[in-house]
C-alpha cells in the first residue's frame, strides 16, 4: 500500500469527531426550534417569539466561538464538560419551561421571559463552544490529513448536514410522536453519547477519568429519568395551569390541544388559549351561526373556515335546507378528535360523522386560493389573531377571498375577538371587511366563558333580521335578537385602519389590548 493511499484512509477516531459534528448541529438546532415553539406556545406570536429566540440565540452562539479561543489546555476535558452542559441543559429546558409556566402566576410573564432567554443564551453559548472545539480535536489528532481549508470544508458540511435533517424531522417526526419534552431530552442523551465516546476515545490522556466518567452517568442517568417521567411532568404542569383534570392533551405540528374535564363541563385550548366551555358554549356558536344563516333564507352550501371541533357544523346542521357543508381546518388532529372521541363528538351532535359533511383539512387562505366554488353562507370560526399566522386570515386579502366565494345573496360571518376588551382590535376587523367593499354588520353575545364577545355580518346586500331561527335553540330568539346589535357607548365604534397582509398591524392591537388584561 502506498503512502497516499494510507493517508487516504479515513481513521475510526476521525470519523466519530465527523459524526460528534452532525450531532451536535442537530442538537444545537433542535434546543433552538424548541425554544421558539415554546415560546409561541406558551406566549403567543410566533413570529415575535421566534425572531427573538433565534436571534438571541445567534448571538450566544457567536458569543461562545469567541470565548473558544481562551480554551488553550485540557482541550478533551473541556469539550467532555461542555457535551454534558449542553445534554443536561439543553435536554431539560423543554421540561423547566412547562414547569415555570405553569407555576407561575399569569402576572409574571418578565420572569418567564428572563428564565426562557437566560436558558437560549447559557445554551447558545456552549453550543458556539462545540464547533470550534471539535475543529481543533481534528486538528490535533490529524494533522497531516488537514489544511485549514479542508477543515473548515469538512466540519460545515456535517454540520449543515445535522441541521437540514432536525430541519425537516423537527414539525414532521419529533414533535408529533415525541412531544417537545421528549424531543429535547432525547437530543439532551445524544449530547450525553457525544461525551461518552468521547470519554472511551480519549482516556489515556484524561487526568480524572473516574470522576468523569461518573459525571456522565449522572448527566445520562438524569436524562433517562426524565424521558421516562415526561408524560407525567406534563400532566402534573398542565393540570395545575388549567386546574382541571387533562383527560386529551396533543402537540401536533400545528399547535398544542388540550382538553379538560372539571364539574362544571369540558374545555378546549389551543397553544394554552381556551376556545371554548362546554357550559356554555352554545351562546357562542348559535350567536356565530344563526344571524347569518337564518338571514339567507334557505342555504344550500355552506362553507365552515376553521371550526374544527364541530361545534359551528353542529349548528349550521340545524338549518334543513342545508344540503352540504364544507369545512376546512388546518389540523386533522382536531377533526379527528372530536369525531372519534366518545365524549367530545356527543358533544357536537356527532356533527363531524354527518354525510352531508364534505371535511377538508388544508389551510383556508390557500384552499380559497385554489377553488373557485361559491356558497351561499361562509361560517369564520379561527382563534383570535394572536400572531401574524393567524392575522393573514384576518386581513383585506383573506376578506377579498371570502368575497370571492360568496353567493350574491349569502352572507359571511366572522368570530372578532371581545368588543369590551379589545375594542380598537374589534372595529380593526370591521374596517378590513369594508376595506374590501363588503358591507360589515357587527354585533355582541354574552358569552360567560369570555365575556362579552364580538361577530361581524359580512355581505354585497343589507342585512335583515330573519323572520325566523331553528327550533330547539337555547340563547338566541327573535324577540332577543336586535338587542345584538345594539353597542353601548364603552363598545361604540372607534377609528381603525384595514388590517393588510403586508402589515398586520391587527396583531400588533390585539396583543397590546388583551396584555393589559394580564398586567
Amino acid at each position: 500500500m502506498t503512502a497516499d493511499r494510507a493517508a487516504a484512509r479515513v481513521h475510526p477516531a476521525e470519523l466519530l469527531l465527523l459524526a460528534s459534528v452532525f450531532v451536535v448541529a442537530a442538537c444545537g438546532l433542535v434546543y433552538e426550534l424548541a425554544a421558539g415553539a415554546l415560546a409561541s406556545y406558551l406566549l403567543g406570536d410566533s413570529v415575535l417569539q421566534f425572531s427573538t429566540v433565534i436571534g438571541a440565540y445567534l448571538f450566544a452562539m457567536g458569543l461562545g466561538s469567541w470565548l473558544s479561543r481562551y480554551v488553550e489546555r485540557e482541550l478533551v476535558a473541556v469539550f467532555l464538560r461542555v457535551e454534558l452542559l449542553v445534554g443536561a441543559i439543553g435536554g431539560g429546558m423543554p421540561a423547566a419551561l412547562f414547569v415555570a409556566h405553569s407555576s407561575l402566576p399569569a402576572s409574571a410573564s418578565a420572569e418567564f421571559r428572563v428564565l426562557l432567554y437566560g436558558l437560549v443564551g447559557v445554551i447558545g453559548v456552549l453550543v458556539g463552544l462545540e464547533i470550534p472545539l471539535v475543529m481543533r480535536l481534528l486538528k490535533r489528532q490529524f494533522s497531516e490529513r488537514y489544511v485549514l481549508r479542508d477543515l473548515v470544508s469538512q466540519v460545515l458540511t456535517f454540520d449543515y448536514l445535522g441541521a437540514l435533517v432536525v430541519a425537516v424531522a423537527f414539525p414532521l417526526l419529533l414533535v408529533p410522536h415525541l412531544g417537545l419534552i421528549r424531543t429535547g431530552l432525547f437530543f439532551g442523551l445524544l449530547n450525553a453519547a457525544v461525551a461518552v465516546w468521547a470519554l472511551w476515545l480519549f482516556r489515556a490522556e484524561l487526568p480524572h477519568w473516574r470522576r468523569t466518567a461518573l459525571a456522565c452517568a449522572v448527566v445520562v442517568a438524569l436524562l433517562l429519568a426524565g424521558f421516562a417521567g415526561a408524560n407525567r411532568l406534563t400532566t402534573w404542569a398542565e393540570d395545575r395551569f388549567y386546574g382541571e383534570q387533562t383527560i386529551y392533551r396533543e402537540t401536533s405540528p400545528y399547535q398544542r390541544v388540550v382538553v379538560t374535564q372539571g364539574p362544571a363541563g369540558t374545555r378546549l385550548f389551543l397553544n394554552g388559549n381556551l376556545q371554548f366551555h362546554s357550559r356554555d358554549e352554545y351562546r357562542y356558536h348559535e350567536a356565530l351561526v344563526h344571524p347569518a344563516l337564518a338571514a339567507q333564507g334557505a342555504p344550500r352550501r355552506v362553507l365552515i373556515l376553521g371550526g374544527g371541533d364541530g361545534m359551528a357544523l353542529r349548528e349550521v346542521l340545524k338549518h334543513p335546507s342545508v344540503e352540504q357543508v364544507t369545512l376546512v381546518e388546518l389540523d386533522p388532529r382536531m377533526t379527528q378528535l372530536f369525531r372519534d372521541e366518545p365524549r367530545l363528538a356527543a358533544l357536537n351532535a356527532h356533527a363531524l360523522s354527518s354525510p352531508k359533511l364534505r371535511l377538508v383539512n388544508a389551510d383556508a387562505f390557500t384552499w380559497l386560493e385554489s377553488h373557485d366554488e361559491v356558497f351561499d353562507a361562509i361560517v369564520i370560526d379561527f382563534p383570535d389573531p394572536t400572531n401574524f399566522a393567524i392575522g393573514k386570515l384576518y386581513s383585506t386579502s383573506f376578506y377579498t377571498l371570502v368575497d370571492q366565494h360568496l353567493a350574491a345573496g349569502g352572507y359571511a360571518v366572522v368570530q372578532t375577538t371581545s368588543p369590551l376588551i379589545a375594542r380598537q382590535s374589534f372595529w380593526t376587523v370591521v374596517a378590513t371587511i369594508e376595506a374590501v367593499g363588503l358591507g360589515a354588520t357587527p354585533y355582541h353575545a354574552h358569552v360567560p366563558s369570555f365575556g362579552e364577545w364580538g361577530f361581524v355580518l359580512a355581505s354585497r346586500r343589507p342585512w335583515r333580521a330573519p323572520t325566523a331561527l331553528p327550533p330547539g335553540l337555547r340563547f338566541l330568539s327573535l324577540d332577543g335578537l336586535p338587542a345584538l346589535f345594539h353597542f353601548p357607548p364603552d363598545m361604540a365604534r372607534v377609528d381603525a385602519e384595514p388590517n393588510r397582509l403586508s402589515t398586520q398591524g391587527l396583531v400588533h392591537t390585539f396583543e397590546a389590548e388583551w396584555g393589559r388584561v394580564h398586567q
